[in-house]
């Protein structure tokens, strides 16, 4: 795929590894709808700010609507709210699953048949390391994630068929807002960006960011007490 020739449309562009997407897109030369809600946070010249919550089936739908060029959807807007499963409060664990999951699955639904239209394009889901394992913290959010890997799976093998390609990146802890106050080695999302918009690039369907997320990966095969040595 050649970027420069393409349309894309990211999801949570106002900060984080979201903005570095977008950036990185549009130096390759990319058109790009920069979905946030609240786009007037948006400040990356060159851009069409768009007023999305990934939640609001409205939003969703008028996004759709508005971007009818679009070739490429990336879904990067997340959530993060700390929440255990056995203790958090039952709304912010159903919020982690409204954002990643059904969040997710919203955009694609809307978009699907855009791209479809267009000839055909890619979605990248942003995922995590946290997909494939729990540290025993913030629960709903490891959950929701692990839904979004399974959704990932799911989607790709039914879009496939109509020339859409779907990919998710899986990526440990970045240097952005949200890891702020974690002491943990972090990735610079400036080159995580670099490495998903060449996986989009290459038409990889998978994208591991980090070494964490090979190293979880490769332990898959291994089960719980690969993963988990200390429960043995």
């Amino acid at each position: 795929m050649n970027i420069s020739e393409q349309v894309a449309f990211v999801t949570g562009a106002n900060r984080g590894l979201g903005r570095h997407l977008t950036l990185e897109l549009l130096s390759r030369g990319a058109k790009v709808y920069a979905g946030a809600r609240n786009p007037e946070t948006i400040d990356i010249p060159g851009v069409t700010p768009v007023k999305l919550d990934v939640t609001n089936p409205q939003e969703v739908a008028a996004a759709a609507n508005l971007a009818k060029d679009v070739t490429i959807l990336i879904n990067n807007a997340g959530s993060s709210t700390g929440a255990s499963l056995l203790e958090g409060d039952v709304e912010k664990i159903q919020l982690e699953l409204d954002t990643h999951f059904f969040g997710t699955l919203s955009m694609v639904r809307a978009f699907a048949p855009v791209i479809e239209n267009n000839g055909g394009g890619s979605v990248l889901n942003i995922l995590s390391v946290l997909s494939w394992f729990s540290g025993g913290a913030a629960g709903a959010y490891t959950a929701a994630k692990a839904a979004a890997w399974a959704l990932t799976n799911d989607l790709r093998l039914n879009l496939y068929p109509r020339h859409i390609r779907v990919a998710g990146l899986h990526v440990g802890y970045m240097e952005t807002d949200m890891t702020a106050g974690l002491d943990a080695p972090k990735s610079n999302p400036s080159d995580v960006a670099k490495m998903a918009i060449d996986g989009i690039a290459a038409g990889s369907f998978e994208i591991l960011a980090d070494d964490n997320s090979r190293m979880i990966q490769a332990g898959l095969a291994g089960g719980v007490s690969t993963l988990y040595p200390h429960l043995s």
